[in-house]
C-alpha cells in the first residue's frame, strides 16, 4: 500500500476586508459572523476538517484578536493523532516588517513548512462561503503530476471581468494564462460561454511552492501575492492546472446548493448571502448533517416567540425573542430581542441586540450590540440613514457598526389647547 502524502494545511486569514467597513472597524474579515452561528471563517476550517485535512495553519494579522479567540476557543481537536488548529500571526522572522501579501505570509513563516515536511500544501484563504471537498481536490492533483493545482469556478463570461480569470489549454486543464479581471474573458472548450474564476483556492506540491517563494521573495518588483505572483510563475513553467468546482462532489449536497460559492467581500454581497439561506428551499442549505459547518455556540436556551409573533422565512438563534413582531427573510443571531409591534425584514441582526417596540428595518444589517430604541425607522430611507451617520451600501442596505448608537424618535410637538391663542 501506497503511503498517504502528509498534508499541510494553510488557511491565509490576515485580510483587513475594508469594503465590509463598518463590520471589519474592530476585527478581521476572517472573524465576521455570518449566519448567526458562525464566523466566515468556520467555513474553511470546516471544509478541511471534514476532508480529513487536520494540521492546519491560520496566518493571521489585522485586528486578530477575536479571530485569535474565537479559532482557539472553538477549533480545539484532538492531539492524539497529531491534529491541530493553530494561530499564527505574523512574527518578522525574516526582518522588521509585516506581511507584504499573501505569498509573503507564507515566506515569512517558512519554519511551518520545514517543522512540518508536508509532501503537499494545501492554501485556502478564510473568507468565502461554500462546501468543498479538498481531498477530491488533492487526489486530481497528485493524479495530474501539477506544481500548483487552482480550484476554478464556472461563471458566465459576461460576469467573469470581476475575478482573477483562468485561461486552460485545449484540454481544459493545464493552465495556459492566469488573466486579472480582463475586459474580453476567455471561454471554456466545453463551454464557450463560460470562463473559470479563481476561488483563491489551491494545493502545492511542497517543494515546487517552497522555491516558487524564494524565487518571489528574491523578485523586488514582485507583489508577493499567490494568485497575482506565485501562479503566474507556476503557469509560465507549465506546472498549473484548474480543479473543476462543478465535479467536487459533497456528501448531502442538494441540487440547489451544489457547487455555491460566494464572495462576500462587499456589503451587499454579504447581505445577499444571507438572504440564500432562509428561503423555504434555500440557495445555500445550512442543514447539511452530511457535511456540517462546526463552531461554538453560546450557553443559552432556544429562540422563543410570544404574543403572536409572526415568523416566516428566517433563522433565529439561541436565547432571541421574539415578542408580539414581524420577523420575514431575516437572519437574527444569539440573544437578540425584539420587541411588540417591530417589523423586520431582509435584515440580518447579530448578537446582543435589541429592537424596541415599533420599531421598523428593512434592508438592514446591525453589528453586535445595537440598540434600536422604540418606534425607529431605519432601512426606509437611505438619504436620512446616512445623515444619521449610518452606512449604506452601493446597493441600498444600511450597515450598523458594533454597538453603534441610535438616537430615539423626536418627540411629536405639542397642540395648543383649543380656545387659546398663543404668546407672540
Amino acid at each position: 500500500m501506497a503511503k498517504a502524502p502528509r498534508i499541510l494545511g494553510i488557511v491565509l486569514a490576515g485580510g483587513e476586508g475594508k469594503r465590509l467597513m463598518p463590520l471589519t472597524a474592530d476585527r478581521a474579515k476572517p472573524a465576521v459572523p455570518f449566519g448567526g452561528s458562525y464566523r466566515l471563517i468556520d467555513f474553511v476550517l470546516s471544509n478541511l476538517v471534514n476532508a480529513g485535512i487536520r494540521s492546519l495553519c491560520v496566518l493571521t494579522q489585522y485586528k486578530s484578536h477575536s479571530l485569535d479567540r474565537h479559532v482557539t476557543i472553538t477549533w480545539r481537536m484532538s492531539t492524539f493523532l497529531g491534529n491541530y488548529v493553530t494561530c499564527v500571526p505574523a512574527q518578522q522572522r525574516l526582518g522588521p516588517q509585516w506581511y507584504q501579501g499573501s505569498a509573503d505570509a507564507i515566506y515569512q513563516s517558512m519554519n511551518l513548512i520545514n517543522d512540518a515536511k508536508p509532501d503537499i500544501i494545501v492554501v485556502f484563504g478564510a473568507d468565502h462561503v461554500y462546501r468543498m471537498d479538498a481531498s477530491q481536490m488533492v487526489a486530481d492533483h497528485i493524479a495530474r503530476g501539477n506544481g500548483v493545482t487552482v480550484a476554478g469556478i464556472r461563471v458566465p463570461r459576461a460576469e467573469a471581468s470581476e475575478f482573477g480569470v483562468i485561461k486552460t489549454a485545449d484540454d481544459g486543464h493545464t493552465i495556459a494564462e492566469f488573466l486579472e479581471k480582463p475586459a474580453d474573458p476567455p471561454g471554456l472548450p466545453d463551454s464557450p460561454d463560460e470562463t473559470f474564476a479563481s476561488m483563491g483556492n489551491y494545493v502545492f506540491s511542497a517543494d515546487v511552492l517552497v522555491e516558487a517563494l524564494r524565487k518571489d521573495a528574491a523578485n523586488p518588483a514582485s507583489r508577493h501575492d499567490m494568485g497575482g505572483d506565485i501562479v503566474p510563475m507556476l503557469v509560465a513553467e507549465g506546472k498549473a492546472g484548474v480543479y473543476d468546482f462543478k465535479d467536487n462532489d459533497v456528501p448531502g449536497a442538494l441540487d440547489r446548493d451544489r457547487s455555491y460559492w460566494r464572495d462576500v467581500g462587499s456589503l451587499d454581497s454579504y447581505h445577499e448571502a444571507h438572504m440564500d439561506l432562509v428561503s423555504i428551499q434555500p440557495v445555500f442549505n445550512l442543514y447539511n448533517s452530511d457535511w456540517p459547518i462546526f463552531t461554538s455556540h453560546p450557553q443559552l436556551p432556544g429562540a422563543k416567540f410570544t404574543d403572536n409573533a409572526t415568523v416566516s422565512e428566517s433563522i433565529i438563534c439561541q436565547g432571541s425573542i421574539v415578542s408580539g413582531a414581524t420577523v420575514d427573510h431575516s437572519v437574527l443571531g444569539s440573544n437578540v430581542k425584539v420587541g411588540a409591534g417591530a417589523k423586520v425584514e431582509r435584515a440580518v441582526i447579530m448578537d446582543n441586540c435589541t429592537i424596541g417596540a415599533g420599531a421598523v428595518l428593512k434592508n438592514v444589517i446591525l453589528d453586535k450590540n445595537v440598540i434600536v430604541p422604540p418606534g425607529v425607522e431605519i432601512g426606509i430611507d437611505p438619504d436620512y440613514d446616512r445623515q444619521r451617520g449610518f452606512t449604506v451600501s452601493k446597493g441600498g442596505v444600511t450597515v450598523l457598526g458594533k454597538g453603534q448608537v441610535v438616537e430615539p424618535p423626536p418627540a411629536p410637538a405639542a397642540e395648543e389647547p383649543e380656545g387659546q391663542v398663543a404668546e407672540v
